[in-house]
């Protein structure tokens, strides 16, 4: 197990996220976007197949660049590659910036923002919190942990790729269709984690019921779970009746709590993060010392 590289990799993005103080960087992620979009650009079938190879190409270009350079670089330089997979402290900023600035929540949801409500903005906020702690911060470092570098971006490549082809509309229904499956299968076990792991440390029992009572009702086999636990952790219910691209999308509640969300609870979802920081820390530490 990479306990070493997962520890100071989270530490670093604990300190520096993603970087933004440095001129001309740019992050890796975006080079994987970048192949994507070549990739669509120049061979887009709507069928599975042409999907099919635009997942085997980008899955491995990344396997064969992370793992040459896992065998050629430093262990610092690795360290410092392995935070880019990691995003908790960008998700935290950026979640915590809506409660100042609510019309930025047009930057991290893809429902249509214009005519939401404060409540509305708020929920919103508090599910992409929820759902991308499973995403960005708790799926990368248990492949990290398990694989190392090479698996922390192999999984990001697979969640790139599912952002960007993986939507059940005319274009991508059958394009991305083997994105969006393998997308379900590498998250299965991290959302379930993140459930679990938002119940425990916020001390919810509510958490844990919602998770198992709400999670299953998303049309994500994943997504419902850690957006179920946080909902009990505000008690407050998600979901519900959602406009995207100007069409009401009917979507079940998850949870049972207050349906007026006020930033309180988005500061309340937020508190996960200190926590989880705290026990990052102290386990993996732990866990390399003995």
């Amino acid at each position: 197990m990479f306990l070493e590289l997962t520890l100071l990799a989270y530490i670093l993005d604990m300190l520096f996220g993603e970087f933004k103080f440095i001129p001309f960087y740019k992050h890796p992620i975006i080079f994987i976007g970048d192949l994507i979009k070549w990739y669509e650009n120049k061979y887009y079938k709507n069928n599975v197949l042409g999907g099919f190879y635009l997942v085997v190409l980008v899955v491995f270009i990344v396997f064969v660049i992370s793992f040459t350079l896992n065998h050629l670089l430093p262990f610092w330089i690795i360290v410092i590659l392995s935070s880019t997979t990691i995003s908790s402290k960008m998700l935290y900023d950026s979640v915590k910036d809506i409660i100042n600035n609510p019309s930025n929540i047009k930057y991290l949801v893809s429902r249509d923002t214009n005519d939401l409500s404060s409540s509305d903005i708020n929920k919103a906020a508090i599910e992409t919190y929820g759902e991308n702690l499973s995403d960005g911060v708790i799926a990368p470092l248990f492949y990290m942990l398990i694989f190392g570098l090479v698996g922390a971006f192999i999984y990001k490549a697979i969640n790139t790729l599912d952002s960007m082809v993986g939507y059940r509309n005319e274009r991508y229904e059958k394009f991305g269709k083997v994105a969006a499956i393998l997308d379900d299968i590498v998250n299965f076990i991290p959302s379930r984690i993140t459930a679990l792991l938002i119940s425990f440390l916020m001390l919810s029992k509510k958490a844990f019921k919602n998770s198992i009572k709400y999670g299953k009702l998303h049309e994500s086999p994943n997504a419902g779970y850690p957006i179920s636990a946080i909902a009990g952790v505000c008690d407050i219910s998600l979901g519900g009746d959602t406009s995207y691209f100007g069409k009401i999308k009917s979507k079940p509640y998850f949870g049972d709590g207050e349906k007026n969300i006020t930033t309180k609870h988005i500061q309340k979802s937020l508190d996960f993060k200190l926590r989880f920081d705290i026990f990052v820390i102290l386990i993996l530490g732990v866990i390399i010392v003995l």
